[in-house]
């Protein structure tokens, strides 16, 4: 078992983990973070969030931050600089949505600067404090184009996203992988992409190991992570059935508590807890 005294580097999620339910970081998770840095703790943020849209998040903690996002389809250094990209392929993406999909669902796909999607739906833009990564409407079968950085479904009933998923990976399993970031949203990425993958690329560059980490989630795209982690942490808030498959790792507190950083702060720093206000 890895000694908490060997972990160099943090790799947090961003919601349901490390964003509170305002889908914000709060003054207290960011006074943790800050300190964590000054101790020469390596910061990464793993996220399926699109890069704009995380960046303009990982900003407020005002600390160095390397960005696994788009569940690894994406890395970008602290200065903002890109280290790997990662697109699937028009044809993949198009025989993907090959299939009945519910009118119910929301389907996007993740482009460079904007995300294509079939539906306004508030909930999703309700993530975005800032709109940096914007939304365009369009009719799947008028659309040429279909590379994306990955495919992006929302429904708040489960079992229509399950049927779904079953449909696509009867014609796509040897090119996709899926995981339900949340029980409402499923994703799929290429087979080669997961959020471990690109962190272990990042840790590689930085002279560090994933046996060093300590990591936090809450969704099943965080599995991967979670498991390869010298320490992985589920959040008090994820799905029971995270924490079935999952059954050997601690659960701690919940986001709405700010868990992450009451772990780091009495764990890591070994300082007394405040609760932030």
């Amino acid at each position: 078992m890895t000694k908490l005294k060997n972990i160099k580097v943090v790799v947090s999620d961003l919601d349901e983990t490390l964003l509170n339910p305002q889908h914000r970081i709060s003054e207290y998770t960011k006074s943790i973070f800050q300190e964590l840095h000054n101790q020469n703790h390596l910061i990464v943020v793993a996220t399926g969030r699109h890069h704009l849209d995380a960046m303009a998040i990982i900003d407020t903690l005002e600390v160095p931050v390397y960005l696994v996002s788009s569940n690894g389809a994406r890395i970008h250094s602290p200065e903002k600089e890109e280290l790997f990209s990662f697109n699937l392929d028009s044809d993949v993406v198009k025989a993907a949505l090959n299939v009945e999909i519910d009118p119910e669902i929301t389907v996007v796909l993740f482009k460079e600067n904007v995300w294509q999607t079939n539906r306004v739906n508030e909930r999703l833009n309700a993530f975005q404090a800032e709109l940096k990564y914007r939304p365009e409407l369009v009719d799947y079968k008028k659309l040429e184009d279909f590379g994306a950085i990955k495919i992006f479904f929302s429904c708040d009933n489960h079992e229509k996203l399950v049927k779904l998923k079953d449909a696509i990976l009867a014609n796509s399993s040897e090119h996709l992988h899926h995981a339900f970031s949340l029980p409402t949203c499923l994703e799929f990425m290429d087979k080669t992409i997961d959020k471990a993958v690109a962190i272990e690329m990042v840790l590689e560059k930085a002279g560090f190991t994933l046996d060093q980490a300590i990591s936090f989630g809450d969704g099943f795209n965080d599995v991967q992570m979670l498991s390869a982690s010298g320490k992985g942490l589920i959040m008090g808030n994820a799905p029971a059935s995270l924490k079935e498959t999952l059954p050997h790792l601690e659960v701690i507190k919940t986001n709405a508590e700010d868990g992450v950083a009451h772990y780091l702060a009495t764990k890591i720093l070994n300082k007394e807890f405040v609760a932030s206000e």
